[in-house]
């Protein structure tokens, strides 16, 4: 990379922003962008340098980094749409093309390859953190690509992330994102729905964390973002599931999960069974609330009533906040999973 360059930084939502933050005060040159007025607006005040155009921040720039909600997004601005000039041809050759969204294995090899047919560079490079890993520059990145273009872009990758893992070639970033948030999808059902169990069998919350976090029910989705009030402060739990890590990005990643094993013909039962819950979940109200807020939908649509004869305890019955996902052509709207 040349000394002193600029990184374009296209899609300043929820994740992009604070991302594009750590960058700047780290010292970096960035040129921002979002099709969205309100997170141009937050990222002036943020301090984030904001060009007219995602172009015009490209052509410019030696790193194109995007986050976006979707693989169509980005090959679309890749490629260009509506009549407007692409990514691919407002850079200068050779610029190197990053991007950070969460995508379909087989969109981010393609969009590897239409940058390298362009005479670009390429990696993929998801994140898994959740906002709070974003503000705080503690995201972990898993990257695919050529070793020497990983290389080029670590130090950025380092800036907004404590963990920076290189998995491989063109896609396997993605690959790796979506492996991860399946074990965590499927988990965070488990884990919900003991706590249920526990509930009706008259089990305390405390008692059954002290128990499975020190045994081998021991899990992030238990120790980290527990569901259930109380056994971890930190949790979203204790503040009525607000994200966090929304539903909807659940939701969105545990179908990507799905289109791979359906792809590679993986016989997996658990997986799309956990998809079709959040996905379900996501539609009935659950779409902004954090992804651990599938307990009170498992909670409502049990019995009431436990093996003692009382009742469940309380949990959230407050209405869902609203969702945080956007309209699909909204670029602000990006996706960090949590760790």
């Amino acid at each position: 990379m040349p000394e002193n360059y600029t990184i374009a930084f296209l899609g300043l939502g929820h994740m992009g922003g604070p991302m594009a933050v750590n960058l700047v005060r780290a010292g970096y040159t960035v040129a921002g962008f979002d099709v969205v007025p309100a997170a141009l607006d937050a990222a002036r005040a943020n301090g984030i340098p904001v060009a007219a155009s995602a172009a015009e921040a490209a052509s410019g720039a030696a790193v194109v980094l995007t986050m976006f909600p979707s693989g169509r997004h980005v090959l679309d601005a890749y490629q260009g749409s509506g009549g407007g000039p692409g990514l691919l041809a407002a850079a200068a050759p050779g610029t190197m093309f990053l991007d950070c969204s969460t995508i379909n294995v087989d969109e981010a090899r393609e969009a590897a390859r239409l940058a390298i047919d362009a005479g670009h560079r390429s990696v993929d490079a998801p994140v898994s953190g959740g906002v709070v890993g974003a503000e705080a520059g503690t995201l972990t990145f898993m990257a695919g690509g050529d070793p020497e273009d990983f290389e080029a872009v670590r130090p950025l990758l380092e800036v907004m992330g404590k963990r920076v893992v290189h998995c491989g070639a063109h896609g396997a970033g993605q690959a790796a994102k979506i492996c991860n948030n399946l074990i965590l999808g499927a988990s965070m059902i488990a884990v919900s729905e003991a706590f249920v169990l526990g509930e009706k069998l008259g089990l305390s919350h405390q008692a059954l964390f002290d128990v499975a976090s020190a045994a081998s029910g021991q899990c992030w989705a238990l120790t980290t973002n527990c569901p259930v009030p109380g056994p971890v402060p930190t949790s979203p739990a204790n503040r009525d599931y607000q994200p966090g890590f929304a539903g909807a990005l659940m939701a969105k990643d545990l179908k990507l999960a799905v289109n791979a094993l359906q792809s590679t013909g993986v016989a997996a039962r658990v997986g799309p069974l956990a998809a079709e819950i959040y996905d379900t979940f996501a539609a009935e109200g659950g779409a902004g609330r954090d992804f651990s807020g599938i307990i009170t939908d498992i909670r409502d649509k049990s019995e009431v009533g436990d093996g003692a004869g009382n009742k469940n305890q309380p949990g959230s019955s407050s209405a869902p906040q609203a969702a945080t996902t956007g309209t699909a052509g909204s670029a602000a709207q990006d996706d960090g999973s949590p760790e």
